[in-house]
């Protein structure tokens, strides 16, 4: 009989033509919105499913596991994999995957485009422009700040940080510092990275940018302490997970000027906002868009599926999480 999966939401067809190829079964949902847990405890009850392509957005932890108890894999559609209860599947003796390495250039980019909207003041002068305030040119109309020279922290000195790290350093010649519990000789030597405490980084960095993972030690690592730890012409960039940063607390540093500015692809509620965010005028906000190209998406479905694949043919995932 062959092997059958369920995904959760649409992939790219770089990944389903992989699944033809291979003779494997597959059930996909075709709605843009995330489906609910019940719908997809639903779905997996339906038939004895091999294997699953999760996402970000779907939370997989004992009840879904026990909706579909055939299935060998949880191939993680991307990166991160705080969605699933690791300690349940190792219990069950069900492999997880994620998709490392195929968001690091697109994310790299996205943060360093919100660093610069942020120095420029980029999108309030869209904002200005579209509302019919603009009457002329005056030198002193939405002063902005170089980016050449910053120093720029970076709250995390793995692949990505190192991809930012690069771009600004070769680009902008600024001052790399990083925090990290490991040190990353590979980044420093590309751009002359230094690593800091997290306390020094904070009070040093110009900008500072977030790129660590979604832990019980680094929720609400930003927090109101932390805030006010920066100087009060710094900026906070966050394209990693949402609740890294205490949004309530960002809203009111951000209203009471502790900090010049931020800007988040990624939100603790996502996808709602913290009360008061999106009325200020020194927050610039993109919709959990930062791997949102092509190349990475298809990568990450190929990635995906050859997990899949692999635990089939082997037994084990290419990409395991679980050690």
């Amino acid at each position: 009989m062959p092997k059958q999966i369920y995904i959760t939401r649409e992939i790219p067809e770089a990944g389903l033509k992989l699944l033809r190829e291979k003779g494997i079964e597959f059930d996909m949902g075709t709605n843009d919105l995330p489906p609910s847990k019940k719908e997809i405890i639903k779905i997996l009850k339906k038939k004895p499913y091999d294997g699953v392509i999760s996402f970000l957005t779907d939370t997989i932890d004992e009840e879904i596991f026990n909706a579909c108890p055939t299935a060998r894999i949880f191939a993680n559609y991307s990166v991160g994999f705080n969605n699933i209860d690791l300690e349940v599947a190792k219990k069950r003796k069900v492999e997880i995957s994620n998709t490392p390495g195929t968001s690091n250039i697109a994310v790299a980019e996205h943060t360093v485009a919100l660093m610069l909207a942020l120095t420029t003041r980029l999108v309030e002068g869209d904002r200005y422009m579209r509302a019919g305030k603009y009457k002329g040119w005056n030198p002193k109309l939405l002063m902005g700040t170089d980016m050449k020279g910053k120093t720029i922290g970076l709250v995390g000195g793995g692949a990505i940080g190192g991809e930012v790290a690069k771009i600004l350093y070769k680009g902008f010649g600024s001052n790399i510092i990083y925090c990290d519990v490991v040190n990353n000789k590979k980044l420093e030597e590309e751009s002359g990275a230094v690593k800091k405490e997290f306390g020094d980084l904070m009070k040093t960095a110009d900008i500072v940018s977030l790129h660590c993972p979604l832990l019980p030690s680094t929720t609400h690592l930003i927090n109101k302490e932390a805030l006010l730890m920066m100087k009060p012409t710094a900026f906070l960039i966050n394209t990693a997970r949402g609740p890294i940063v205490d949004e309530y607390a960002l809203v009111l540093a951000l209203k009471n000027k502790v900090i010049s500015g931020a800007a988040l692809d990624v939100f603790e509620f996502e996808p709602k906002l913290a009360k008061g965010l999106s009325k200020l005028n020194n927050v610039i906000l993109t919709p959990h868009i930062a791997s949102a190209r092509e190349t990475a998406r298809n990568m990450m479905a190929e990635i995906a599926v050859k997990n899949i694949i692999s635990v089939f043919e082997t037994g084990k995932a290419i990409n395991s999480v679980l050690g």
